[in-house]
């Protein structure tokens, strides 16, 4: 079992090694958690019907450019609903000691090489499943631990 003061010095080693994610979305200069409104909210853990959050809403622009937040592998695609609808749409990431899914965007590619800051795809229209939400892309460790101090 580790030590509280243990994880924390492996936590910080490892931000300071890949140093802090690259700001996702254009029109942005830095990653903003989704605020709440009548869709939820967006911070991690946040109560969700009958579930908790386990990801990290980052606001989004409608229809913005989404950039890498770190250099790595696309490794392939992921779709956060069983349904088709017009969101349902993302990729998972991992590189530099970190593994994500981003969601509701379009992806230029599923698959291949991709360097912080460099075109990743453009935001799905959110509005269209999800009438008066904020625009926002959804941001979620591999491992469902919490993103927010990479952000």
């Amino acid at each position: 079992m580790f030590s509280t003061r243990a994880l924390l010095l492996a936590v910080v080693a490892s931000t300071a090694l890949a140093g802090p994610w690259a700001s996702m979305c254009a029109g942005k200069s830095s990653n903003e958690i989704r605020a709440c409104d009548s869709h939820g909210c967006g911070q991690y853990s946040a109560h969700r019907n009958q579930r908790t959050h386990q990801g990290v809403d980052v606001l989004c622009p409608e229809g913005s450019t989404v950039y890498a937040p770190f250099t790595g592998m696309i490794v392939g695609q992921e779709k956060p609903y069983k349904n088709k609808n017009a969101i349902n749409n993302g990729v998972r990431i991992s590189g530099r000691g970190f593994c994500i899914k981003i969601f509701y965007i379009k992806p230029i590619k599923y698959k291949g090489s991709i360097k912080k800051g460099e075109k990743l795809g453009t935001l799905l229209p959110l509005q269209k499943v999800y009438p008066g939400i904020q625009s926002h892309i959804h941001i979620e460790n591999c491992d469902l631990s919490d993103p927010t101090a990479y952000l």
